[in-house]
């Protein structure tokens, strides 16, 4: 990457309030985008000689040389559209100025071509979590209570008021109980092929690591969706069965002694020392913009990496940001069949989308756009470098559970909430959240960080970003220093020796499933 012609990540600090600043991420790029906070105004020269023909907001791109009408627009080294009209240099590329090119072709994509030398093993880091007979680790110690229908929502929410105020006080080494609210369970045809993503969703959500095998699960009696389909029961003290009850009163009750049961055994969990291999990271941006592919996501890919070498489990996702750059993906897969699975699930969210009379230009968003990313192609070759460098080994369908170690690629839609939810299914005890334009995105299950590609938004919402990567873009870090400190917090987060500020103020968005099966 090429920062004003420099090498990017070199150590000079620059004043973006006097000097230009572009950045150029691949050699062949023929764009960049504007560094500077408040945008460039027409006139300005850079150092390169480059001289704007027209104001350019931050973020977005500048024509490094005339563009001829059909001429390839090239960012990351690769196509992200066709100029619409012959664009001079030093103007502004705006959205409507690129067509929307067709996506890599799935039957022809190289599978497992990359060379697979492994990096060394970084040996020797450890946290302090919540081990658990399955051999799962948790980062938190809550207690969890699912449900089998939507319809026991308000009670279940009621209860989970009066346990936290009434019994959670007295058992100091809980630290928090959380209704697993959801809007499924009856009224959908839960035999539709679609059915299984939501049900093993709850499923799989149901076991986390972060509720030490104490989960609740409270039922209505007529659902279609029976709570023994969700959790083993050999007692029958798992589950509780609102029409069974005796009035709301009975209701409650019930909730609040199954709680208190299951209070007293979570109270006597300990923290353990584990080795950084027990973390299952979540990879994620949202809010994008267009420093997200060179500042925060190659800063969680390098720190992706380094997770990867210590044996760790690490989840990318968001098929939609995946389809446009997976021909940079598919040769890193560790064979053919794990190709051939990454391809299916392309396939068949390709086929979802069009059931829906949807495409890909449904993504991104107008938050993204105005952030600088001109469409879905672009905000793709971006969000892919969270996964850093290292092989493929595994992928997952929605709501799927890991069962390896190593960097796995988890089918999600991009949706910030649908997204966290299925990778808490697969087993995610640490989140990582990217984000240029903000968003206070939070999960109860598991603690999220929030990495800001730029400084700007990092100073605007100090109280919300936890890593500020945004000092990447005008040299003052690198994007390896970022990536260590970031690796270092996830050690002490996890450790429950740091609090994210999502933790701090309590901020839980609430728990989407992904449901593409029919509602009756």
């Amino acid at each position: 990457m090429i920062l004003e012609e420099r090498v990017f990540g070199m150590t000079t600090k620059m004043d973006q309030a006097e000097a230009p600043l572009y950045i150029k991420v691949h050699e062949s790029d023929n764009v960049a985008i504007i560094v500077n906070t408040k945008g460039l105004s027409e006139g300005t020269v850079f150092p390169s000689g480059l001289e704007l023909v027209e104001f350019v907001p931050q973020g977005h791109k500048v024509a490094l040389v005339d563009l001829q009408e059909h001429e390839a627009i090239i960012r990351y080294g690769e196509v992200i559209g066709h100029a619409v009209k012959p664009i001079p240099k030093g103007s502004w590329i705006k959205e409507s100025l690129l067509t929307f090119p067709t996506p890599p072709p799935l039957d022809t994509l190289p599978l497992a071509t990359r060379d697979r030398s492994s990096q060394k093993p970084l040996e020797g880091y450890t946290f302090e979590g919540f081990k658990n007979s399955d051999g799962s680790v948790g980062t938190k110690n809550i207690l969890g209570i699912t449900m089998s229908v939507q319809c026991v929502t308000g009670v279940l929410e009621h209860a989970v008021k009066r346990v936290k105020e009434e019994l959670l006080p007295n058992y100091p080494n809980v630290e928090d109980v959380i209704a697993l609210n959801h809007n499924y369970g009856c009224g959908v045809a839960i035999h539709a092929p679609g059915a299984a993503i939501p049900i093993r969703t709850i499923q799989n959500l149901a076991t986390h690591p972060s509720f030490g095998g104490e989960i609740m699960v409270v039922g209505l009696g007529c659902e279609k969706l029976r709570p023994e389909q969700l959790v083993k029961d050999d007692d029958g003290s798992t589950i509780t069965s609102l029409q069974d009850q005796e009035g709301f009163h009975a209701m409650v009750s019930s909730i609040m002694a199954m709680a208190e049961e299951r209070l007293l055994r979570l109270n006597q969990r300990k923290r353990v020392t584990c080795p950084a291999a027990d973390l299952v990271v979540g990879m994620q941006c949202g809010g994008s913009d267009a420093f997200s592919g060179v500042t925060a996501n190659p800063a969680v890919g390098f720190a992706a990496d380094l997770l990867v070498r210590a044996g760790a489990t690490v989840f990318f996702s968001e098929v939609t940001e995946v389809r446009d750059a997976v021909h940079l993906l598919t040769p890193r897969v560790v064979n053919e069949e794990v190709g051939k699975k990454l391809v299916e699930e392309m396939r068949w969210y390709d086929d979802y989308l069009a059931s829906g009379d949807a495409d890909r230009s449904a993504n991104p968003s107008p938050g993204n756009k105005k952030g600088g990313l001109s469409n879905v192609v672009e905000k793709a070759l971006g969000s892919i470098v969270k996964s850093g460098t290292s092989p493929i080994v595994d992928v997952l369908s929605p709501g799927e559970k890991a069962t390896k170690k190593g960097l796995i690629f988890a089918a999600t839609p991009a949706s910030d909430f649908v997204c966290g939810t299925l990778q808490l299914a697969s087993g995610m005890n640490m989140h990582v959240f990217t984000t240029g334009r903000g968003t206070p995105y939070g999960l109860s299950m598991a603690p999220v960080i929030k990495v800001s590609t730029r400084t700007a938004l990092k100073e605007q919402w100090h109280d919300l970003i936890d890593v500020n990567a945004g000092q990447i873009a005008t040299g003052e870090a690198t994007i390896e220093d970022v990536g260590w400190e970031l690796f270092h917090l996830m050690l002490d987060v996890a450790s429950g020796k740091k609090q994210t500020w999502a933790q701090k103020w309590k901020l839980h968005n609430d728990l989407s499933l992904f449901n593409p099966g029919p509602v009756t």
